[in-house]
């Protein structure tokens, strides 16, 4: 990757919004940004939308069946790559995300571009209580395995990821398939002491939009994977203690 010249581009993971997702391409592309769509085994109205938007001049990677958000971002992230980018800037179909804050997100992988920029949401009026406050178990269990507060917010889908670092950690670390991944992959990045930076996004959940999170399902793999973690966390605990000594004796 050269740091003075990243490449990016916008990843959009999709799975059956075929009402937002040209908007979504359309304003990425007033940004100045290549679109890569991952369609995550859409049914043919959708996926007849993003044939059109491929023909228009968008990249394009389908997968053959759903398998989940988690693995869509991944598979993207790693053709991402193959296609010659540096860094890629996720963010959701629906069109959740106000695009219009996004060039700061850009200006900070320009400035650090070894940093994996990660928003966190100024929410309207949109968001229900409980998908708001919802969040704080996993924000207190993300802070916990990882001994910090640097991560403000693991589950904003809003974000940019430097391809050549993070790449190598998913073929590791699959991180999931489905919805536990947009937090795992934050937790093992700041494990390996990878950078991030911070920065606000604003959040619109649309009247009549459609979610993919399914409660049962994807609060099981949230809390197996908050466990796992935790357990990892207890591994690193000692040799992070020791950095942490020998930092302090070095001052």
């Amino acid at each position: 990757m050269n740091d003075a010249m990243p490449t990016p581009c916008a990843l959009v993971p999709v799975y059956n919004h075929p009402g937002t997702i040209a908007d979504v391409c359309h304003q990425l592309r007033g940004l100045g940004l290549p679109v890569l769509l991952v369609d995550d085994g859409s049914d043919a109205e959708c996926a007849a939308v993003l044939d059109a938007l491929q023909a228009a001049g968008n990249q394009l990677l389908r997968l053959p069946e759903n398998r989940g958000k988690g693995a869509a971002v991944r598979a993207g992230l790693a053709y991402a790559e193959q296609l010659g980018y540096s860094h890629a800037l996720q963010v959701d179909a629906d069109g959740q995300h106000a695009l219009d804050d996004l060039p700061s997100f850009l200006s900070a992988m320009r400035a650090q571009p070894k940093a994996l920029v990660i928003g966190y949401p100024h929410y309207d009026d949109s968001v229900s209580r409980l998908r708001f406050y919802g969040r704080y178990a996993t924000h207190i269990w993300v802070w916990i395995n990882t001994l910090s507060l640097d991560i403000r917010d693991s589950m904003c889908g809003a974000r940019i990821y430097p391809l050549s670092a993070v790449n190598p950690m998913l073929v590791k670390h699959g991180c999931g398939d489905r919805m536990a991944f947009d937090t795992e992959v934050l937790v093992r990045w700041h494990w390996q002491r990878g950078s991030v930076i911070n920065l606000p996004v604003h959040v619109h959940y649309p009247e009549g939009g459609v979610s993919h999170f399914n409660l049962w399902r994807d609060n099981l793999h949230i809390s197996a994977m908050h466990a796992r973690l935790f357990f990892g966390m207890l591994r690193r605990a000692p040799g992070w203690a020791l950095r942490y000594l020998r930092l302090g004796a070095s001052k």
